[in-house]
């Protein structure tokens, strides 16, 4: 699934957020599975994945049975932080406490289309830094093609 976009909402009391419904409309639980992982990031982001992807990701060569100390410090952090969540009748998901703590989100956010995943944001922050962001999309992208470059050599 291509997420692409940006959605303003809100999280409400009981920590509830609605995926939006252009979202829900294309979500097939046979492709994308029941739920999503909401993995925290820094910045004061939340990632949101699709189950089935989150899965098949972690599967592909992610996870070892003999890490080295970096890649088990890896694996503690990102899969200790992530949680599976899946979506009520309403289509909303309820994002754990401890995680909104851990990434200082209010209830005023935006849910940006992110490729392969979404991301809930501070709304705020993104709308202050929207333009600035796209006046960097240049600079962003010839860095990223050097960056690809050196690793295929």
């Amino acid at each position: 699934m291509l997420f692409t976009g940006q959605y303003e909402h809100s999280i409400d009391a009981k920590q509830r957020l609605a995926v939006p419904a252009e979202i829900r409309s294309q979500w097939r639980p046979e492709v994308h599975g029941g739920a999503w992982f909401a993995v925290p990031w820094t910045g004061g982001i939340i990632r949101l994945y699709p189950e089935l992807d989150f899965t098949n990701r972690a599967k592909t060569g992610f996870l070892s049975l003999t890490p080295d100390e970096d890649e088990a410090e890896l694996q503690a952090t990102l899969f200790g932080f992530s949680v599976r969540i899946e979506m009520d009748a309403a289509g909303r998901i309820r994002l754990p406490e401890e995680m909104l703590k851990l990434t200082n989100l209010g209830s005023e956010v935006v849910l940006i289309g992110a490729g392969d995943r979404m991301e809930i944001r501070d709304r705020a922050s993104w709308r202050a830094t929207k333009a600035s962001r796209l006046a960097q999309l240049p600079e962003l992208i010839d860095r990223i093609s050097a960056r690809r470059e050196r690793g295929s050599r």
